[in-house]
């Protein structure tokens, strides 16, 4: 290893070693960190699939009243989209409720 080598993970191991010295600051916003909160997360993805399946509903009823610009495929594809996320949130809340279960299972 060269000497520029030794002296960068030197460099390195200091600046990680002030920082593990830093006490962490209690109460930080997340949003200044770029951190997200998971209710927002969870709250945002369900009303996603809820407009996936909004608009497949509303080409449901356009190809059912005739409308000429929509065709079967696109409908299909469309309620294939909204069955997908919407078993994928189920099996998402599943895991949720499992881990909370597990969380309250636990000793203390």
């Amino acid at each position: 290893m060269s000497d520029m080598g030794i002296d960068q993970v030197l460099a390195q191991m200091r600046t990680i070693s002030v920082q593990a010295q830093t006490p962490p600051v209690s109460g930080v916003d997340k949003s200044a960190e770029g951190g997200a909160d998971f209710s927002e997360m969870l709250k945002t993805s369900i009303n996603q699939v809820n407009e996936v399946q909004a608009d497949a509903g509303k080409l449901v009823k356009s190809f059912e009243q005739g409308d000429p610009n929509v065709d079967i495929s696109e409908v299909m594809i469309a309620l294939q989209k909204a069955s997908v996320s919407f078993q994928a949130m189920t099996q998402v809340r599943n895991k949720l409720v499992g881990a909370y279960k597990d969380i309250m299972n636990m000793p203390l």
